[in-house]
């Protein structure tokens, strides 16, 4: 049996039949599976390129968002603060934050904020925190008291804590 691999005449007739298979394969298996591949993902393509069209249209501020980066590159409470309000509707009067410097623990980098928002109802508060949130995924809210301001319906003092991780 050993003897049989030493045949040249083997490698003679063994080597053209598989090289004769080899496009045999390709086009009755692999390529037909990589054109159903591909309408695959021309299909989920398509869908996709709809659904960016639908979220463009609720949301179309946030094509500013992801174009604008300050040049530093770090991250900035006060324009985070200021676009997330103005986009909705808090004046700047109604709006305070104090943001710490930058600190390090255990290898992380953090920077803390305090916002105070002075006279919002309940929706505006609840659009900017999911806002804020949404656009920057490194900031996370640490706490959130709701004060109810009194002899107004639906008007609160709102301060939040916020960490962000570099």
């Amino acid at each position: 049996m050993k003897d049989i691999y030493k045949n040249p005449i083997l490698y003679y007739i063994l080597v053209p039949i598989l090289v004769a298979l080899w496009p045999l394969c390709v086009w009755t298996l692999y390529l037909p599976n990589a054109e159903a591949k591909w309408q695959s993902e021309q299909a989920d393509y398509d869908k996709a390129q709809e659904i960016i069209g639908e979220i463009l249209e609720l949301d179309p501020d946030r094509l500013e968002f992801g174009e604008s980066k300050n040049a530093t590159g770090e991250f900035d409470y006060a324009n985070v603060v200021h676009r997330v309000a103005s986009s909705c509707k808090i004046p700047y009067t109604n709006y305070d934050y104090s943001a710490r410097p930058a600190t390090t623990s255990k290898g992380q980098r953090t920077r803390n904020c305090h916002v105070e928002l002075k006279q919002v109802d309940i929706a505006r508060f609840a659009k900017f925190l999911s806002t804020i949130q949404l656009r920057w995924a490194n900031l996370q809210c640490e706490d959130v008291t709701l004060t109810k301001k009194k002899g107004v319906p639906d008007m609160w003092g709102v301060d939040i804590e916020f960490k962000y991780y570099y």
